[in-house]
C-alpha cells in the first residue's frame, strides 16, 4: 500500500506553505518571521487588553489560524502535522503579544501531553521575562467513561473557549476574570467524534484500518482512540441512532449532565471529508434528538471548524449556555473561520412556510374506471417493476457519460407511480392517464428527465384516443425506440453532461434512450400478455 495522494508540493514544506496561503488570503493576518506563528495584523489594538494564544498540531484547519481576529485569538502557533508546536515558537508568540502592549496573555491549550508540556514550559519562560501569563486547559472529550491519568482530551469545544474568552478580552476584562469565566463554562462542554474512514498524515499510510460498513466512535484530534468502539453503518437511520448515542454520551459525562429545559449551543463539526449534504442530515438529526430530550437548542454551528485532514467523520460538541454565555457567543468577531450565525434561538422557531394556494393539479382524481382501467394498471405496474430492476444498469450506463444517476431518477418516477396507484383510480381514457403521469413525473422525477417526460406525456395525452389500436402503435414505437437507443452509441452529444466529454470516450448507448425503450417494451409485453 502506498501513501494517499495529496495536493501538496512536498511533505516537508506543506505546513509552512499552508500557513503562508492562509495569511496571504487574509488582510488581517501576518506571519512571525522564523516561526510557525500566525499573528493578528492589528497588534496595536491589543494595547491594554488581554491577548489570547492557542495552537497545536497542523492538519486541523481552520484551527487555529482561522480563529484570529478581533473578538477571538491574537495569535496561533502551529506544529507539524498532528505534532505539538515547539516551546521556542510559543515563547516567541507570547513575547510578541507582550511587546505589542497586551496587559496579559492567556494560553488556551488542548489536553494533550505534548501541548501541555510545551505551552507550560513557554509560559514559565515568559514569566521569567516579566509577562503576566495564565493557561486554560480544554479537556471536554466524552469518549471515555473512565478517563486515563492523562484525563479527557481537548477537541472541538476548544473553539467555544476561543470565542468566549475572545469576547471578554475585547471588552477589556482582566486576565483572572477571563480565566474564571471560561473555567466555569468548560464544566458544561462535551464533545464526541465518529469516523467512517481514517485520515493519513502526508507521506504516511492511514492512521488506522476501518473495515467497510464500520464506523469508529470516540475519535481524538489526530484520528485515534485507544480501545475505540466500532459500530456498523447499515442504513440512513443509523445516523439518527449515532446522533442519539453522541447526545447521550455527552449528556451523561460525569461533569456534564443535562436537564429538561437546559439551553445549549451545538457544534456539528466536519472532520474533513463529509459532504455538505451529509452534514445537513447529521445537523438536523442532532437538533431533533436534543429537542426530544427536552433540551433547548439555542444556537447551532455546522461546518468544518476543527478537522483531521481528510477524515470522513463528524464530531458533536454541546455547550450549556445561559444568557451571559450566549451574549459572549453572539459577540462580533473578525476571525475569518468563524461562521456568520443568527442570534435567534433554534428551538421554538417556526421553520416551515406554507405555499400559496394554487389551482388543482391536472392529475386530480376526477375520473372514473372503465374497461381499459385494469389493462393500463397492469401495464403501469410492469413499467414500475422494469425501471426498478434496471436501476443499477441505467446508473452504470450513465456513469460513462453523465453523473451516474439516470437509474435513480427513473426509480424515483417508478416509486411515485406505484404510490399513486395505491390510492387512485386508473381512468378509462388513455389520454387522461397520460395527463396524470405528466403531472407526476414533473413533480416527483426531477432532473432533465422529469421535464422531458412531462413534455412528451402532455403532448401525447392530447392525441391518444380510446379507438386507437394501442398494441400496434406501441409495437411500432418500441421498434423505433430500440433501434434509436442503440444508434446513440455513434452520436455526438450536443447538450447535457455528455457534451463535455470527448466523443471517443462515449461508446455506450444513451441511458435515457435505453430507459424509454425499456418502458415501451414493458408496456407492450403487458398488453400482449392480456390478449
Amino acid at each position: 500500500m502506498e501513501p494517499k495522494k495529496k495536493l501538496i508540493n512536498s511533505v516537508d514544506s506543506c505546513v509552512d506553505e499552508a500557513l503562508c496561503g492562509l495569511v496571504r488570503a487574509s488582510g488581517g493576518l501576518s506571519l512571525l518571521r522564523g516561526h510557525r506563528v500566525v499573528l493578528r495584523a492589528d497588534l496595536d489594538n491589543l494595547k491594554g487588553k488581554v491577548a489570547l494564544l492557542s495552537g497545536g498540531g497542523s492538519g486541523h484547519e481552520p484551527a487555529h489560524g482561522g480563529y484570529l481576529g478581533a473578538g477571538m485569538l491574537s495569535a496561533a502557533v502551529a506544529g507539524g502535522v498532528f505534532a505539538s508546536p515547539p516551546p521556542a515558537s510559543i515563547l516567541a508568540a507570547i513575547l510578541c503579544l507582550h511587546h505589542a502592549g497586551a496587559s496579559g496573555v492567556l494560553l488556551i491549550v488542548k489536553n494533550y501531553t505534548g501541548d501541555r508540556l510545551n505551552f507550560g514550559l513557554a509560559a514559565e519562560q515568559a514569566r521569567n521575562h516579566g509577562v503576566l501569563v495564565d493557561m486554560v486547559i480544554v479537556a471536554e472529550d466524552c469518549a471515555f467513561d473512565q478517563p486515563s491519568k492523562a484525563g479527557r482530551r481537548g477537541l472541538c469545544g476548544t473553539i467555544f473557549i476561543h470565542k468566549l474568552a475572545g469576547a471578554l478580552a475585547e471588552e477589556g476584562c482582566p486576565l483572572d476574570q477571563i480565566v474564571s469565566k471560561v473555567t466555569e463554562v468548560l464544566k458544561g462542554i462535551g464533545t464526541l467524534g465518529v469516523s467512517l474512514s481514517p485520515c493519513s498524515v502526508p507521506g504516511c499510510l492511514p492512521s488506522f484500518d476501518l473495515p467497510p460498513g464500520d464506523m469508529e466512535l470516540g475519535l481524538g484530534e489526530g484520528g485515534w482512540k485507544d480501545g475505540g468502539e466500532r459500530e456498523k453503518v447499515e442504513v440512513i437511520m443509523s445516523l439518527f441512532i449515532f446522533t442519539f448515542n453522541v447526545c447521550s454520551h455527552c449528556a451523561v459525562c460525569e461533569s456534564f449532565l443535562f436537564c429538561t429545559g437546559d439551553s445549549v449551543v451545538v457544534c456539528v463539526n466536519n472532520l474533513g471529508a463529509l459532504s455538505c449534504l451529509e452534514m445537513a442530515v447529521v445537523t438536523g438529526a442532532a437538533i431533533i434528538c436534543l429537542e426530544n430530550r427536552g433540551v433547548v437548542v439555542a444556537r447551532v454551528m455546522s461546518g468544518s471548524f476543527m478537522t483531521s485532514l481528510e477524515m470522513a467523520g463528524v464530531s458533536l460538541t454541546l455547550m450549556r449556555a445561559d444568557q451571559e454565555t450566549l451574549r459572549l457567543f453572539d459577540a462580533k468577531t473578525s476571525a475569518p473561520a468563524w461562521p456568520n450565525l443568527s442570534s435567534v434561538c433554534v428551538s421554538g422557531r417556526s421553520y416551515i412556510t406554507d405555499p400559496q394556494a394554487v389551482s388543482p393539479r391536472p392529475h386530480a382524481d376526477t375520473h372514473s374506471e372503465g374497461p381499459l382501467s385494469p389493462v393500463m394498471r397492469k401495464a403501469l405496474e410492469r413499467v414500475c417493476s422494469t425501471l426498478l430492476e434496471k436501476q443499477e444498469e441505467l446508473n452504470s450506463l450513465d456513469r460513462a457519460a453523465g453523473d451516474g444517476d439516470c437509474g435513480n431518477t427513473h426509480a424515483q418516477a417508478a416509486k411515485a407511480i406505484r404510490e399513486w396507484l395505491q390510492d387512485h383510480v386508473v381512468p378509462d381514457c388513455p389520454g387522461q392517464l397520460l395527463s396524470v403521469l405528466a403531472g407526476l413525473v414533473q413533480e416527483k422525477m426531477g432532473g432533465s428527465s422529469g421535464a422531458l417526460y412531462s413534455l412528451f406525456l402532455t403532448a401525447a395525452a392530447a392525441r391518444v384516443t380510446e379507438g386507437q389500436n394501442i398494441a400496434a402503435a406501441w409495437a411500432r414505437a418500441l421498434c423505433v425506440s430500440s433501434s434509436g437507443a442503440e444508434s446513440t452509441r455513434n452520436l455526438t452529444a450536443m447538450a447535457g453532461r455528455a457534451s463535455y466529454i470527448a466523443a471517443e470516450r462515449v461508446t455506450l448507448p444513451d441511458p435515457g434512450a435505453m430507459a424509454v425503450a425499456a418502458i415501451l417494451r414493458a408496456v407492450l409485453e403487458s398488453l400482449e400478455g392480456q390478449k
